[in-house]
Order: C-alpha cells, then sequence, then structure tokens
C-alpha cells in the first residue's frame, strides 16, 4: 500500500510526536519530549477548529505524550492548564485526553481540579453523541464525582444519561447507594474519634488544673503562716536598728569616738531583733 500522505503542518508534527515519543520512553528525557509536543501542538493551532481528521489525531497524542511526560517530571498540576492552552475550553478536550486527566488527578488525589472540566464535556451536547461518552462518565462518577461525596449530582447524571440503559443506571445507582452509606459511616467514626480526642484532652486539663489548684492552695497555706509568724516580729525594733543603721553608715563617721553611742545602741537592738526572730514563737518577747 501507498503510504499516507500527509498535508506539510500535518506531517511537521507527526514528525515531532515522533520524536517526542522516543524521547519519553527511550531517552527518557522528558523536558525535551514536553518541548517537542508544544513545538507540534504550536504547529497544528489552538482549539479543534477546521481541517483534516489526522491533524486531530496527532494533536491528541501530541497532548498524550505531554501529559506522561509532565507527569514523570511531577508537574501534574500544570498538565490541565498546559492542554487547556491547546484547546481552549474543556468541551472540545479529545476523550482521550481527558481520560487520562481524570486517571492523573484521581491518583495524586487532587479530583475536585476535574471537577468543573468533566461537568462541562459532560454536558456538551455533542460529546453525548461519542461513543466513549458512557465510558467517560462512568469514569466521572468513580474517581470524581463518588470521591467527593457528590451523591446528588451522581444521581443526576445517571438518571439523564441516555447512553446507559435501565439495567445499567440500576447498577450505578446501586454502586452511589453504597458510596453514600460508606461515606456516612467515615463522617461518624470520624466524629466519634474527633469527640474522643476532645474528651481526652478535656480530662488532661482537667487533671492539670486540680494539681494548679492542689499548688495554689498549699502556697496559700504558707504565705498565710508566714504572714502570722511575721506578725510576732517587733517591727518598731527593726525599724529603728534599720535607721540607726543608715545614720552610722551614711551620716557618721564610725571611726569617730561621737559614733561609739550609737553603734552601741544599734548591736544591742539587733541583737534583741535576733532574739525575737529565732526563739520560738511562745517565748515572751523582750522588753526595753
Amino acid at each position: 500500500s501507498e503510504p499516507l500522505a500527509w498535508p506539510p503542518v500535518s506531517a511537521q508534527a507527526a514528525s515531532l510526536l515522533e520524536e517526542a515519543a522516543d524521547l519519553l520512553v527511550l531517552h527518557r528525557d522528558f523536558a525535551a519530549a514536553v518541548e517537542r509536543c508544544e513545538a507540534g501542538c504550536d504547529s497544528l493551532g489552538a482549539g479543534p477548529g477546521p481541517g483534516p481528521e489526522s491533524s486531530a489525531e496527532v494533536k491528541c497524542s501530541l497532548c498524550v505524550v505531554g501529559i506522561q511526560a509532565l507527569a514523570e517530571m511531577n508537574r501534574w498540576r500544570e498538565v490541565l492548564s498546559w492542554v487547556l492552552q491547546y484547546y481552549r475550553v474543556p468541551e472540545h478536550l479529545p476523550p482521550k485526553v481527558l481520560e487520562l486527566c481524570i486517571l492523573l488527578y484521581s491518583k495524586v488525589r487532587e479530583p475536585q481540579v476535574m471537577l468543573e472540566v468533566g461537568s462541562s464535556w459532560l454536558r456538551d451536547q455533542t460529546n453525548k453523541s461519542l461513543p466513549e461518552y458512557g465510558s467517560l462518565l462512568e469514569l466521572y462518577l468513580l474517581h470524581v464525582l463518588l470521591p467527593l461525596g457528590r451523591f446528588e449530582g451522581a444521581e443526576e447524571l445517571v438518571r439523564g444519561c441516555d447512553a446507559f440503559d435501565s439495567e445499567q443506571q440500576l447498577a450505578f445507582l446501586g454502586t452511589i447507594c453504597e458510596s453514600r452509606c460508606q461515606w456516612t459511616q467515615g463522617e461518624e467514626m470520624h466524629l466519634a474519634a474527633e469527640e474522643q480526642q476532645d474528651a481526652a484532652t478535656e480530662s488532661v486539663l482537667g487533671a492539670l488544673s486540680q494539681k494548679l489548684l492542689t499548688m495554689l492552695t498549699l502556697l496559700r497555706r504558707a504565705l498565710r503562716s508566714m504572714s502570722s509568724h511575721f506578725y510576732l516580729l517587733p517591727y518598731k525594733k527593726m525599724l529603728l536598728a534599720t535607721f540607726l543603721l543608715y545614720l552610722v553608715v551614711v551620716r557618721l563617721d564610725p571611726a569617730s569616738p561621737t559614733s561609739l553611742p550609737f553603734i552601741y545602741k544599734l548591736v544591742q537592738l539587733f541583737r534583741q531583733a535576733w532574739a525575737a526572730v529565732f526563739s520560738p514563737i511562745h517565748r515572751p518577747p523582750i522588753r526595753d
């Protein structure tokens, strides 16, 4: 058979696709593979647009290789925006590209990224006539809606899908109901675990509060005992001794003979105060 005659632009894109596939699979040069895919998609232009079917297939294949290369480089967050720059709107995404995006974001546990994109694609009337519509709807249900707990939206989507017969609809509705029950049980278990954690925290705080209260009570008793003991001290004599000490040190010259009577009186007062402080409480106070 004669080789397929590609249009000039499609031939360039097909050559870039072949290079990108070799870089991805054989050389494991993911960055270079993404560059070839971008060059090929740029040569084909953005959006589906009019053109031969072969160009659309080449463009879809370029995006598939680019998605795999970005995922290998752990740049999966860029995948959706990277693809949409070549298809402009989610409704124009090829089924294979949409499938890869759903599986990728489900694998990295970020299904909410595909929530609006998948919904827009599935609501499009043109896409509903595609043979892949039923399988993509099933994929969207299992990997996006149900993991996010969107059960009402899932039921509405299944009931309004003409691609499913009554038997398939019942099977999917049963799957949705089972997933709802599991979701409810998981939430109940989560709430019970949170309540147990809160109760444990409250008990620990209660024990700490009780210990703190006991320590404060003992401290108050000790302070009260000390204060009652200090009430028995001869404050007047202590104040007088302090005042005389101030006079001796600051105002008087200890080496002067005139200061000796004051120093003698000060020594007597300190002896009396010392005996009063360190004698038993029942000992009668020292009289002047």
